[in-house]
């Protein structure tokens, strides 16, 4: 098994030991149930409805064969290879390089790059991205953020009550057998515990999404180039729809807002540098066991005959 899934599945049931434990010293049983029934509703929703919120909120047209045939193409060649369910393709009007996927599973899914990606990227590079979309679809990572952010929005609530019985006397000490201080520690430390875990498991996440996306289009290289080349026009060109929405900015390939990029506690993307040089340890590794990736060796890689260029003839129509 990948390290990135050991690693999410210790960071998810360090964030329940969490939830357990807040709940069970400040509201017993019955307050950990109704705060996270609660806030697994509200993440359910919004993951049952994850393509459109998303898709509406960054202006996505939907384009097919028609009107962008090498993209469309590009996305279901890839999907093909990488056993998955043709997701619908999205285009996005935006000067800046990125590009994202959604949905709440691989036969509701979707596939969205912006106009700047699609103009600054060659092929191979292209396809290192749209893969890395597609591992994302087929790890159902979406299912597996949504799990990390009900209970962290679980932890929050129960912190919120903790709060509110300090500030007009409603919880009972006695009961709750955590006292003062502990009280305070509670309301401070654990959301703020819980929000480091799930950018913890995001940034795992974008880990194994580029690992998998690189044998999907057949060469790390491909997608570590594109890598280097988006954050260049990430830092170059802002995304106002983003910045407009930064709770979803963690859904890009490259986190689009400005000021971003340190792989660190708060971050719920990796350095790109770290990326790279794990696409290019990948990349040795392949190449020490045989694998020539000059020609999309680890897959099939994508048709070299395919070119993406703006214009009539291009994936815009």
């Amino acid at each position: 098994m990948p390290m990135n899934y050991v690693k999410t599945a210790m960071l998810l049931a360090f964030l329940t030991a969490i939830f357990v434990a807040m709940g069970a010293a400040i509201g017993g049983q019955t307050g950990m149930v109704i705060a996270f029934v609660v806030a697994l509703a509200m993440n359910l929703f919004s993951l049952w409805n994850s393509d459109t919120m998303v898709l509406k909120a960054f202006n996505a047209r939907e384009v097919d064969e028609r009107s962008a045939p090498e993209y469309y193409g590009m996305v279901r060649d890839l999907a093909r290879r990488a056993e998955l369910p043709m997701p619908r393709v999205y285009i996005m009007d935006n000067p800046q390089p990125n590009a994202f996927a959604t949905g709440r599973s691989p036969s509701r899914s979707a596939v969205a790059a912006t106009t700047g990606l699609l103009d600054a990227l060659p092929p191979e590079e292209l396809a290192g991205v749209i893969a890395h979309e597609l591992a994302h679809i087929k790890n159902r990572d979406t299912l597996t953020m949504t799990v990390a952010a009900s209970i962290g929005g679980a932890i929050s609530m129960l912190a919120q009550y903790l709060q509110f019985g300090a500030l007009f006397g409603g919880h009972n000490n006695d009961r709750g057998g955590i006292g003062m201080i502990g009280a305070i520690l509670a309301m401070l430390i654990a959301p703020f515990a819980a929000m480091l875990v799930q950018m913890a498991i995001s940034r795992s996440r974008e880990y194994q999404a580029d690992r998998m996306g690189a044998l999907i289009c057949g060469n790390p290289r491909w997608l570590s180039a594109s890598l280097a080349r988006i954050e260049k026009g990430v830092q170059r060109i802002e995304n106002e729809d983003a910045e407009h929405a930064p709770a979803m900015a963690h859904m890009f390939i490259i986190n689009p807002l400005n000021g971003q990029g340190m792989d660190n506690l708060f971050s719920t993307h990796p350095n790109t540098q770290n990326r790279i040089a794990a696409l290019e340890q990948l990349a040795q590794e392949l190449e020490r066991n045989g694998v020539n990736l000059a020609a999309g060796g680890a897959s099939s890689g994508p048709a070299r005959s395919q070119t993406v260029t703006r214009g009539g003839s291009g994936p815009w129509g």
